[in-house]
């Protein structure tokens, strides 16, 4: 049953995560009742939404959802060119 259950340094961890890449349904679950129970951890998600439109207007990738697996080979090939 614990397995459910977020500490809040696990929430923010996913709220964080869910900025850049896709959560797997289990983590969104999670995250859900996490929030539902846990005010300040929603409130966390809101600002850091508001930080990263803030930050992101001056990014060239505003607007684009990185999938976490072409994320990585795409680090793969950088660093396979480089070496």
């Amino acid at each position: 049953m614990h397995t459910l259950f977020l500490s809040c340094l696990k929430a923010t961890e996913l709220i964080e995560k869910k900025l850049l890449f896709k959560l797997s349904l289990s983590e969104k679950i999670r995250l859900e009742m996490h929030k539902a129970m846990c005010d300040a951890c929603s409130m966390y998600e809101k600002q850091s939404r508001t930080l990263d439109k803030a930050l992101s207007s001056s990014d060239t990738m505003e607007g684009k959802v990185m999938d976490l697996q072409n994320f990585k080979k795409d680090i793969i090939s950088k660093i396979e060119k480089k070496g």
